[in-house]
């Protein structure tokens, strides 16, 4: 096995149903320089039975328990496997999805062949059963991201999935995840590096297929689970605060921030949000109009858009 080895830390929960198969397609990968580190959160099913004949088969699969020195979740476990991991580059899978046999081989090709900290490329989702009919051409355009696209990262225009990019290690040498965060924590890790201004390189070409199930963390945010919320909540303070200080929060970014703290109300988001911008009085209260006004607006916006 020759080139830079790639570490990949999936971390896992209670999956026997469906991480074998996920481990199946890492193994049918086009790249063999790969360790892949396999964080147990504390399931208390089947897992281990499920992958015990692919641990004995592949050395390169290597089976943990999250220690107690780190907190229980996804963030905590991927800070166990960062900790660990001896890859000169680093990728995160979920337990529950597939990935695209080219996946690490295009990765390590851009981070090779360009002055980038990360690689980039698409995701796409699937339901139930999965479709093997992979593409495998290697012709693709591809773009830039540097720290000046931080508010399309931050606004989903450019969507950084967590799954979605490979990293040269030293992307994480002052960087980890936040541990009490149970939503969004990559979001929030994310956009820490990038505005860092490392600059990274975006593929267009799917390599990874997240499965849609309700058994998910973002099944649950989106069925207003109280703790992915304050998640959400606490993500965008920490957020806002990182890029205060970096001097790097626009007047767009408070606006998208403030129009999110219209739908968190119950966690009192808009003040929390004021409380670190510490505006002026004149601009407190323009922002104060801007956040009661934005109910109203977006009332009349539906209406006149039905009218037409």
């Amino acid at each position: 096995m020759t080139g830079p080895k790639v570490t990949i830390i999936m971390a896992t929960y209670n999956r026997a149903h469906f991480i074998a198969e996920t481990l199946s397609s890492i193994q049918k990968q086009t790249y063999l320089n790969w360790e892949c580190l396999i964080i147990d959160d504390g399931g208390t099913d089947n897992t281990i039975e499920i992958i015990s004949p692919i641990l004995e088969q592949d050395s390169r699969f290597k089976y943990l328990k999250r220690p107690e020195g780190y907190k229980k979740g996804l963030p905590g476990c991927r800070n166990y496997g960062l900790d660990l991991a001896k890859g000169d580059f680093i990728i995160f899978f979920d337990d529950d999805d597939i990935v695209h046999p080219q996946n690490l081989e295009l990765c390590v090709n851009e981070l090779n062949q360009n002055q980038v900290s990360f690689c980039r490329y698409k995701r796409e989702v699937f339901f139930n059963d999965f479709d093997y009919n992979f593409n495998y051409t290697k012709e693709y355009s591809s773009f830039t991201i540097d720290v000046n696209r931080i508010a399309d990262m931050l606004t989903n225009k450019l969507p950084f999935n967590s799954c979605a990019v490979m990293w040269k290690k030293e992307c994480f040498t002052n960087n980890r995840f936040v541990e009490h965060l149970m939503y969004a924590e990559e979001w929030e890790l994310y956009s820490r590096i990038l505005s860092s201004k490392v600059q990274g390189i975006s593929i267009n070409k799917t390599l990874f297929y997240g499965r849609k199930h309700s058994n998910s963390n973002t099944g649950e945010f989106f069925d207003h689970n109280p703790v992915r919320r304050e998640s959400h909540v606490n993500a965008v303070l920490l957020i806002i605060q990182n890029l205060k200080e970096k001097q790097l929060l626009t007047p767009s970014l408070i606006r998208y921030f403030i129009t999110i703290s219209v739908g968190f109300k119950e966690y009192n988001l808009f003040n929390k949000i004021i409380e670190i911008l510490d505006p002026s009085v004149l601009k407190r209260l323009q922002w104060s109009f801007f956040y009661r006004s934005y109910p109203l607006r977006i009332l009349v916006y539906k209406i006149k858009k039905s009218l037409k």
